[in-house]
């Protein structure tokens, strides 16, 4: 129903724009064709049409109404996404497309001597447009043959066909290459929409005066931005405390001791270690092994499980679990009352950045109140509330 709406509204917007693609456009004609793309970009964001078995779309493992992550349970709880085959199963959560267009390019920065920025939880795509190129042409996601298959289809419906070439000019459907980069284009365009983005949490609102703190948030609050007390602030801040804009993470990568998920992998059959930034063929040096993207901690409460292999179900246990690197009392995972698993990567582990003192059972109550703050308005209900 959504896709229908969607396709409604585009050929309105297609209608009052005419052709566009004259390279003398002025600023009014730019914008407008901003608004097109962004337009285009959202209905092939809900179209199933894109995948092999037309049964997943963006959207799909991207879920607007679930924080931008796949909340289907895909038979393991929702740890990772069944792809369009209906058996594939995968060996990462999908990360949340919400705030992702903030990630930088993917670099190796000299002075810090780190990989930053780029998608996906290893950076392998540079930037949105790649990363909605992906899972298209993935066999094990929506498993399109190749990029001449995704023209076609897109060629299937009379309001691509015009659309494409509104924006694109007359002979784009002549280039199958130059179709999926624009596909890719317009997908990316709608994911720098305020719709991934909003700012509207409780504490965006804190921000602007217009919410009261409880105690335990504000407890909370200054536990995570305080280095005296947490390591939180040390890959979960860009910005600084209370400063407008901050999207919870610094785009660093690290190795957090992420023991491998062995009920997923007793689902999906994979028993190779997860190399993590590794795998990003711009990678070679080993030091890099089991390094993941920090990811934003934006929306963190309503897209459980958690780590990049969703091994922990509730927020409250990822927080014990950085506590035990500093509290020798932390020796039990409280979702299986047995010892904390070993990490799948053991010699690259970030312990430097993951000291700090130890957390009290009220302390970690209070960063999980905080976390549960940085919930998008429009999920708001989707919060348990532990009060």
């Amino acid at each position: 129903m959504i896709y229908l709406k969607l396709i409604v509204l585009g050929f309105f917007a297609l209608i009052f724009t005419g052709c566009l693609s004259d390279n003398t456009l002025s600023k009014a004609e730019i914008l407008k064709q901003k608004q097109d793309k962004e337009i285009l970009g959202k209905v092939l964001y809900f179209d199933k049409n894109l995948s092999k078995n037309r049964t997943q779309s963006c959207a799909t493992c991207h879920n607007p109404e679930a924080g931008f992550v796949d909340d289907r349970n895909n038979g393991v709880n929702s740890m990772a996404s069944l792809g369009d085959n209906n058996t594939s199963i995968g060996d990462r959560s999908a990360p949340t497309a919400s705030y992702a267009m903030f990630s930088p390019k993917f670099h190796y920065d000299i002075k810090k001597k780190k990989y930053i920025g780029g998608q996906f939880w290893d950076g392998r795509e540079d930037d949105l447009e790649g990363q909605a190129g992906g899972p298209p042409l993935n066999p094990d996601e929506m498993g399109m043959k190749d990029k001449k298959e995704v023209s076609l289809r897109l060629q299937e419906n009379s309001y691509y066909v015009e659309s494409f070439k509104s924006i694109y000019g007359d002979d784009i459907w002549e280039n199958d290459d130059l179709v999926y980069k624009a596909m890719t284009e317009v997908i990316a365009a709608f994911e720098r929409t305020k719709e991934f983005a909003p700012f509207d949490s409780k504490y965006d609102r804190f921000l602007k005066g217009e919410y009261n703190l409880s105690a335990l948030e504000d407890l909370g609050k200054a536990i995570f931005f305080s280095n005296n007390n947490n390591s939180c602030a040390t890959c979960h801040v860009l910005k600084g405390e209370d400063k407008l804009g901050e999207t919870f993470t610094n785009y660093e990568y690290h190795n957090i001791g992420t023991p491998a998920n062995t009920r997923l992998r007793a689902k999906n059959g994979v028993s190779t270690i997860d190399g993590g930034l590794l795998n990003n063929p711009k990678v070679t040096d080993k030091k890099e092994k089991g390094k993941y993207k920090v990811p934003t901690l934006r929306n963190v409460a309503v897209t459980a499980p958690y780590m990049h292999n969703g091994v922990f179900k509730d927020l409250r246990t990822v927080v014990e679990f950085y506590d035990k690197y500093n509290n020798k009392d932390r020796k039990i995972n409280p979702e299986t009352n047995k010892p904390w698993e070993d990490p799948e990567v053991k010699e690259t582990i970030s312990l430097e950045e993951l000291k700090s003192k130890r957390q009290s059972d009220r302390k970690i109550e209070a960063l999980v109140a905080f976390m549960k703050i940085l919930t998008d308005k429009k999920y708001e209900h989707l919060l348990i509330d532990s009060k």
